[in-house]
């Protein structure tokens, strides 16, 4: 099925992201935690592809175990930095023959290293072909409540993210923000610049302190300071950190639906405990 289907079908609707292994070794040990989360039957799952496509072979056989074990709806990445033509081609190709339906499509991390390809420079580039290459593929594609840490001014980024959309992109999913009140103002902007595509709320549970200076430091998203007093009370006691930090992104959730933001993409770290926790504190809302 479609995503964009099931976003125009259902009033609220709540999907949660894994990753693949980065090797071989690690792919049943994923793959029972993402068999897990797909057991709670979220709207749909996506799995994301890895820095310079690194785990793409794992991406593609991941989506497909969701799809065909479970009947699971899913969103494979695809990113482009690190990529040629022919080698996204050959992925478009290979994600078609499995069945898939759904593309999110990135431009991904420059490498450390710099880079060595240059076939695609942003995310437009990627959405348009393909949308050339395969147009029944429902394509999602990134945005930035805070703007893009690689962007001076958020007018530009509004201005980039609408390129996306004019494209071919289908729906939109932010990256992590954790006050609702960035993704209100951010809201009012993309449709007063008129982008009216469906907008996913991207929200990432933090459960153990260390997650924090990664996430903060990957998204740019501002910590306000009820998020710093939950760390500071609790971030020694790993059982408490992760009970509020579940607590946390469910009130946010919770605040999202009741403002009229009510399409959810959950990202859960490979953590059937975390996603499961969440669903509880929400089930009077996805009845």
């Amino acid at each position: 099925m479609k995503v964009i289907d099931i976003l125009k079908q259902k009033e609220v609707t709540v999907s949660f992201e894994v990753f693949p292994p980065k090797t071989d070794a690690g792919f049943a040990s994923v793959s029972g935690a993402t068999r897990k989360i797909a057991a709670l039957r979220p709207d749909f799952m996506s799995v994301t592809y890895g820095a310079g496509g690194g785990t793409s072979k794992n991406t593609a056989r991941i989506a497909a175990d969701l799809q065909n074990t479970y009947g699971t709806t899913v969103l494979a990445h695809l990113t482009c930095v690190s990529s040629t033509r022919e080698t996204v081609s050959s992925m478009i190709e290979k994600y078609k023959e499995l069945g898939i339906e759904n593309i999110m499509a990135l431009r991904g991390d420059i490498p450390a290293q710099g880079r060595t390809v240059f076939d695609y420079d942003h995310a437009a580039e990627l959405i348009y072909d393909i949308k050339s290459r395969a147009e029944d593929i429902c394509i999602g594609g990134a945005c930035y409540p805070e703007g893009h840490v690689e962007c001076l001014r958020q007018s530009d980024d509004i201005r980039h993210l609408k390129e996306k959309v004019e494209a071919g992109c289908d729906f939109l999913t932010t990256q992590m923000f954790f006050d609702n009140l960035t993704m209100y103002n951010f809201l009012y902007k993309v449709r007063e610049a008129g982008i009216q595509v469906p907008i996913l709320a991207g929200i990432m549970p933090i459960t153990n302190e260390k997650q924090v200076g990664r996430s903060v430091a990957l998204s740019g998203a501002t910590i306000p300071q009820k998020f710093k007093r939950m760390i500071d009370s609790f971030g020694d006691d790993p059982a408490r950190m992760q009970q509020a930090g579940i607590i946390y992104a469910s009130e946010q959730i919770i605040d999202l639906i009741s403002n009229g933001v009510s399409h959810i993409h959950v990202y859960t770290m490979n953590k059937p405990d975390v996603a499961a926790g969440i669903l509880h504190c929400l089930s009077e809302f996805l009845k």
